[in-house]
């Protein structure tokens, strides 16, 4: 602070009883001032001296002077002090700031990249969400395909057991299967009844398809096991009454097999009765009834016993193979099968039985032997010419006329197949062993007429078994049967479109393999071109019905909706086929 003046002597005080006067001097009103102050409650002033203490120690002159500079130099070094720790401030906040905008920067940066982002995947969220939609509308048709499929389709097991080849057995597993298929084959009427009606047909023309099959593979092996049932006692397994309770739905087929169930029990009574007559039983005992053939009572009646037990037994095989069937008459076919049976006891005691492979009997090669050579004897005589072709007249004449006689006789209880086979072979022994000698031509040409009449039914028999078994014996009949007059063929029973697609495709798996459709009785034949000849016509004779079953379909007046795709192969076709 700059050296000033001595202060001035205070004012004189006023006298004693006089008012004071009003001060006029600065210095005196600053004085009262301060003495007035009350520095107890002025905290500035307080603090300002403590302050001015720390510095200021000793009140003199100079240090008076001087403390005007020093409190100006302590406020700038305390200013300067200040700026040094504010520019570090600054600096501080100069760096926060760039932190500042550069995270600012980055935030400005990615929040355009997540709009971008968020544009350019806006498509893709919708097609996401699209997509998610009809991943759910997709499993949910999986869902409802699977359940289709679950109604209507067979597994591959069931396909597998209903498809087996003809040496695998039928289970308990195959009846299940075909029972399916019935079920599927019913429920599919309902789809018929909503908009689904194309698949609807198509499930229906395959499981159709597939029941033929069933029954076709089911028929083979129940005949297969009713041939095998020619013990004098047979046991009917559970699985071959099961079958015969499916066939029940094929008449034909279930015919057919009773047919040949009472074939072979017949034989095998047959074959009983005359070792019954005989041999008697295991051991000798019981002993032969015709011990006892000189008492006619007895003989009659032990005959009449073994009859008596051998009809309940066959009574009661009967019985064991149908008690699964509902069909009406059953009682009927049982009476009818049994009757079949026991009828072929009544000519063992004037007929030999044909050998089971329907060749000739050893009786008839026995005598056929003897007249060989005594025809060969006699042709190397020196008699005259004249006088041999007349004996030879009277041999033929003794000989051959018993022997066609026996033949026939033998042949009578056989069906219809049998009696031919039997008789061509018959017949065709005689007539290879005539044609080694002169003068018999008369009897060859005899003995051939009968062997064509005998091949004209094996001819029909053969065409009846390939158009059964390949699907279009009923349809061939219907179509021989039918009339103008009662309308288009195709609203017959059986006879629409979707019944023909599916007997269609059981023939073209007959054209495929036509040799597996041959009866049993033409591999007995003993000459393979009297065979060849059978196979050929009864084929052209096929050939014909499906010709007309062409020509019925093609027409118009028939009103068959697209019958192309019905019969798509042409007769020239099939006859190629089978040529």
């Amino acid at each position: 602070m700059a050296d000033t003046a001595a202060p001035p002597p205070p004012p004189a005080a006023p006298a004693p009883g006089l008012p004071a006067a009003p001060s006029t001097n600065p210095l005196s009103r600053k004085l009262n001032k301060i003495l007035e102050t009350r520095l107890d409650n002025d905290k500035e002033m307080l603090e300002a001296l403590k302050a001015l203490s720390t510095f200021f120690v000793e009140n003199s002159l100079r240090t008076r002077r001087n403390l005007r500079g020093d409190i100006e130099r302590r406020s700038l070094a305390i200013n300067e002090e200040f700026v040094h720790i504010f520019k570090q401030v600054k600096e501080e906040l100069e760096s926060i700031n760039e932190d500042v905008q550069a995270m600012s920067s980055c935030c400005e940066d990615m929040s355009s990249r997540l709009k971008a982002a968020k544009e350019q995947t806006q498509d893709l969220i919708v097609k996401t969400t699209k997509l998610q939609a009809e991943n759910q509308r997709l499993e949910m048709k999986a869902q409802v395909a699977d359940a289709f499929i679950a109604k209507f389709q067979l597994t591959p097991d069931e396909m597998n057991l209903l498809r087996g080849t003809k040496d695998e057995p039928i289970t308990e597993d195959f009846f299940k299967a075909l029972g399916r298929v019935k079920q599927i084959h019913d429920d599919v009427k309902i789809l018929l009844r909503t908009n689904q009606q194309r698949a609807g047909l198509e499930i229906m023309e395959q499981m159709a398809l597939l029941q033929e099959t069933s029954y076709e593979r089911l028929y083979r092996w129940t005949q297969n096991e009713c041939r095998t049932l020619t013990q004098e006692s047979c046991d009917i397994s559970p699985v071959l009454a099961q079958a015969m309770e499916a066939l029940q739905d094929r008449p034909v087929l279930y015919k057919y097999t009773l047919d040949e169930f009472g074939t072979a029990r017949r034989s095998a009574v047959v074959r009983g009765f005359i070792d019954a007559l005989t041999r008697g039983g295991l051991g000798g005992t019981p002993r032969p009834i015709e011990m006892h053939s000189h008492d006619p009572l007895r003989y009659v009646g032990d005959m009449l016993a073994w009859l008596h037990q051998a009809t309940a037994s066959e009574k009661e095989h009967l019985e064991a193979m149908l008690k699964l069937v509902t069909i009406q008459g059953v009682e009927e076919n049982i009476q009818e099968v049994v009757g079949h049976i026991t009828e072929g006891v009544c000519r063992p005691l004037k007929v030999e039985l044909p050998p089971p492979d329907l060749g000739p009997s050893s009786a008839l090669n026995q005598t056929l032997n003897l007249l060989r050579e005594v025809l060969a004897s006699h042709d190397s005589s020196v008699i005259p010419l004249d006088a041999r072709q007349a004996d030879f007249v009277q041999v033929l004449s003794c000989v051959l006329d018993p022997l066609l006689q026996m033949c026939t006789m033998s042949a009578s209880n056989l069906g219809t197949a049998d009696m031919a086979t039997y008789m061509v072979n018959s017949l065709y022994m005689m007539k290879t062993t005539l044609a080694l000698f002169e003068f018999t031509d008369k009897r060859l040409e005899m003995l051939q007429f009968q062997i064509e009449a005998h091949l004209d039914t094996l001819i029909n028999e053969q065409a009846s078994y390939v158009l059964t078994r390949a699907g279009l014996s009923y349809i061939y009949n219907a179509l021989q049967q039918h009339k103008p007059e009662q309308g288009p063929l195709s609203n017959l029973s059986s006879m629409d479109s979707v019944s023909l697609k599916v007997a269609m495709a059981q023939f073209d798996r007959y054209l495929s393999a036509p040799d597996s459709l041959l009866m049993s009785q033409l591999n007995f034949l003993l000459s393979a071109t009297v065979k060849e000849q059978i196979i050929k016509q009864s084929t052209e004779l096929v050939c014909r019905a499906y010709s007309e079953l062409y020509a019925a379909v093609m027409d118009p007046s028939n009103e068959y909706k697209d019958p192309e795709t019905i019969l798509h192969r042409s007769p020239h076709q099939v006859q190629a086929l089978l040529s």
